[in-house]
């Protein structure tokens, strides 16, 4: 079992910067393919940013390209030029099944196997 634990969320203005980390309990992210996704309040989970295990993909949601970067070795989600609607919960997660084959649409909630608990993220105007 793979327990995610997200950090680095909080309060920033507009236009600022955050950086949330996952770590994994007593594992290494080496042959999972690595997700991130976040749900504000009223709304649907959403897709944010994956890396495919070998780090050499990166997929990104049009809302947050050029803005958020996904990194894989040391799992993060760089997030630049915040804007008040990126307020949600963050969620990291995790798959494992990818490194041995198999399509998994990365987009979708349903490919992953393991989640963080998530932490929040505000960005004020």
């Amino acid at each position: 079992q793979v327990q995610l634990v997200e950090s680095g969320g909080g309060l920033v203005q507009a236009g600022g910067s955050l950086r949330l980390s996952c770590a994994a309990s007593g594992r290494t992210f080496s042959t999972y393919t690595m997700g991130w996704f976040r749900q504000a309040p009223g709304k649907e989970r959403e897709f944010v940013a994956a890396a495919s295990w070998s780090g050499s993909s990166t997929y990104y949601a049009d809302s947050v390209k050029g803005r958020f970067t996904i990194s894989k070795n040391t799992v993060y989600l760089q997030m630049n030029s915040l804007k008040p609607e990126d307020t949600a919960v963050y969620y990291c997660a995790a798959n494992g099944r990818a490194y041995y084959g198999g399509s998994y649409p990365l987009g979708l909630g349903s490919s992953y196997d393991y989640w963080g608990q998530g932490t929040q993220v505000t960005v004020s105007s």
